[in-house]
């Protein structure tokens, strides 16, 4: 089927532009801003859902916005890939504006007018990478991901604060220059275009005469380019970003960032290179092993952390390598298994970062071990994060079974019990790292002078962020009973 040829399709990329403008415009009144910010997420679903009937029917869209050169242009195509990125990006918008007003006012948190327009700015190049129809355009909106999120991850504009953000803009702009320039560079030498091949995923764009050796070498530039993805050893900026405010933290880990690294490899090895391409090289399973380190050893420095938000940090790390290694199993069922869970850890990890920044709010506590007794005062708290740490762990009925079942039957499809073992093992790991933190809320003992009792969550700005979370703590349980809307969507792209 043909794409319908509209700049309808613009919307999504144009309207939290326009969101920030108008953040920045009413930056003096609070209310104001904070509106405005609401609207703008709420009308950057809209347009992205409105997209959705065309796409869920087999169809479409692309627009071509300017040709700089033959076979290089900024141009977009919305396919089932970018309509599960952009409309899960979208959605959690929402909810973390309303997340946000609760703890920036919870904390009174300086510079907030910045932090807004940044915020939108972000997700609105993460719509433009969802929509790219090529390697040129992919890139583009990844940097300006970056350049926008530096400011949110320095925003306490202290030590830690600058360092922290220094790290990050070093290791994910000297990433995207060293590599992903070059990977550009050679691709175009190799195939005369940056387009990606959207009408399936065998084929890819190399022609079968392109030199193998350069084909590798340009794999391997684009898998360590896009380093927001966090594959080790190019994962240290992510753990020391967590100096920034939590709502950057969900919005790093959950919505934005991260899923910009990951969703921009998957769509570079199915749109790019190719099914068939990266199983006669080998570069495939390659992939699938290399990733495997990731998992396992992420989970393993998880159990070592203390810290809520750096334990939360390593798991991020750990299941963002899911999401590559199903795809680059190169089943089917594996395939779907890794691109399922884009969605599902989104909802899953925004959670866990909503819970501890309520608890941080509410009870100025940021260590597991400070929790105890926690959950009674807390419980819907605490429960939403129990609830979104079963979708991690991959227990039923929670989302990430789902994916880790797909995953698990495509470990089998491809006859590898090692990657089988690497999923079990993962899982019991998750579970040792979030199991703890639930049982200390419920039955731990209150440190000396915590045993105060009552409510923490009837606060008015603590309702603002304890609602958001356990609607998303909720849908996580929902997607995993009715995961059809997400599937259906996705095997539109892997049935082609």
């Amino acid at each position: 089927m043909e794409p319908i040829i509209t700049s309808k399709i613009l919307l999504a990329t144009f309207i939290p532009m326009v969101t920030a403008a108008l953040v920045m415009a009413t930056g003096r009144s609070p209310n104001l801003r904070e509106s405005c910010s609401f609207v703008g997420a709420v009308l950057t679903f809209v347009a992205v859902a409105s997209l959705a009937p065309q796409i869920l029917a087999g169809g479409s869209y692309a627009f071509n916005l300017i040709t700089l050169y033959p076979g290089i242009s900024v141009s977009f195509h919305l396919d089932p890939l970018g309509l599960v990125f952009a409309g899960t990006a979208s959605f959690l918008w929402i909810l973390a504006s309303i997340y946000c007003i609760g703890y920036m006012r919870g904390l009174n948190e300086h510079a907030q007018t910045r932090f807004y327009v940044c915020y939108a700015v972000s997700v609105g190049a993460a719509m433009g990478a969802a929509f790219s129809s090529n390697l040129f355009t992919l890139y583009l909106f990844y940097e300006i991901v970056s350049i926008f999120t530096y400011p949110l991850v320095m925003h306490h504009q202290d030590k830690e604060g600058y360092a922290g953000a220094r790290k990050y803009i070093i290791y994910l702009m000297f990433t995207s220059k060293a590599f992903l320039l070059p990977a550009m560079a050679l691709v175009y030498v190799l195939t005369g275009t940056l387009d990606f091949n959207m009408a399936e995923i065998a084929g890819g764009i190399f022609p079968a005469e392109a030199d193998r050796l350069l084909v590798i070498v340009a794999y391997l530039l684009c898998l360590f380019g896009f380093a927001k993805a966090g594959i080790m050893p190019l994962h240290n900026w992510l753990p020391d970003a967590m100096v920034a405010p939590t709502p950057v933290s969900a919005l790093l880990h959950a919505v934005v960032v991260v899923k910009v690294g990951v969703f921009s490899i998957c769509r570079v090895m199915l749109s790019a290179f190719g099914v068939d391409l990266l199983d006669v090289t080998g570069l495939g399973m390659f992939t699938a092993y290399f990733v495997s380190f990731t998992i396992v050893v992420a989970s393993v420095i998880a159990l070592t952390q203390t810290n809520l938000k750096a334990r939360l940090a390593y798991s991020t790390v750990s299941q963002l390598s899911y999401i590559v290694l199903g795809v680059a199993m190169l089943a089917p069922h594996a395939i779907t298994g890794g691109l399922l869970h884009i969605a599902n850890h989104a909802f899953a990890k925004i959670t866990l970062f909503f819970a501890a920044g309520a608890i941080y709010v509410a009870s100025g506590k940021k260590d597991i071990e400070e929790l105890g007794g926690l959950g009674w005062r807390m419980p819907v708290t605490m429960i939403a994060f129990g609830l979104a740490s079963l979708s991690m762990i991959g227990a039923p009925p929670v989302s990430g079974f789902v994916s880790k079942w797909y995953l698990a039957l495509g470990a089998m499809d491809v006859n590898s019990l090692v990657l089988l073992g690497v999923l079990l093992i993962s899982s019991l790991l998750n579970a040792g790292y979030f199991v703890p933190i639930f049982h200390k809320a419920f039955f731990g003992k209150p440190r000396p002078g915590d045993e105060a009792t009552g409510s923490l969550e009837r606060q008015p700005l603590v309702l603002l962020m304890v609602v958001p979370l356990l609607i998303t703590g909720l849908i996580s349980v929902l997607i995993g009973i009715w995961p059809d809307l997400f599937l259906n969507t996705i095997k539109l792209m892997v049935g082609s």
